[in-house]
């Protein structure tokens, strides 16, 4: 599956492509919209995105469970070789506070998450700001050519600005100058 990001230049223009996507296959599911008019797309019926795609809450998340649970093991670690209270931890004691580390890095890194915009995005932020709309794709293997075609010949109008193999993936970057892969030339803009 690959997400294929598409920027529209109008709401009407989105909710267009949005019914060509539906006559093609492409459910409401693999379909979100991010923008700046959220009102509107409800409004048109329009499926907009969620917050794993418009925060950096997984990635975010992601990074702060491995920092705690470093954090968890080392203190552990620590604790054992320097014995500050005189008895030795149990094996469950030392679990609890790998765990309690690894769960405390993890929420907060969601904390962070949840204030950052998602890394993915931050490059299309300035369109979206300036009122235009970034739709998501996401193509099963088999639809893949049949969209971008569609998109191609029904919606010019609308921009590939970007593929990724899968938006989900937190650490992934999305490549850039996907027109130029339709080119003939595949390895063209990876980030």
């Amino acid at each position: 599956m690959k997400c294929l990001y598409f920027l529209a230049p109008t709401l009407a223009d989105t909710h267009e492509i949005s019914d060509d996507l539906h006559a093609v296959g492409v459910q409401d599911f693999f379909l979100h919209v991010i923008s700046r008019d959220e009102a509107g797309l409800k409004k048109q019926h329009v499926h907009s995105s969620n917050y794993l795609e418009t925060l950096d809450l997984a990635r975010s998340g992601i990074i702060g469970g491995l920092v705690g649970l470093v954090a968890g093991v080392v203190g552990v670690a620590l604790l054992r070789h320097f014995d500050p209270i005189g008895i030795e931890i149990p094996n469950l004691v030392s679990y609890a506070i790998v765990g309690v580390a690894t769960l405390f890095g993890t929420w907060e890194g969601g904390l962070v998450g949840i204030a950052t915009e998602n890394r993915k995005l931050a490059k299309f932020h300035d369109d979206i700001q300036a009122g235009k709309f970034l739709v998501l794709i996401y193509a099963l293997k088999d639809q893949e050519d049949s969209v971008k075609n569609m998109m191609r010949t029904r919606h010019p109008e609308a921009k590939l600005v970007a593929v990724d193999r899968h938006f989900v993936n937190p650490f992934s970057s999305p490549r850039k100058d996907a027109a130029d892969e339709d080119a003939g030339n595949p390895a063209a803009g990876k980030v």
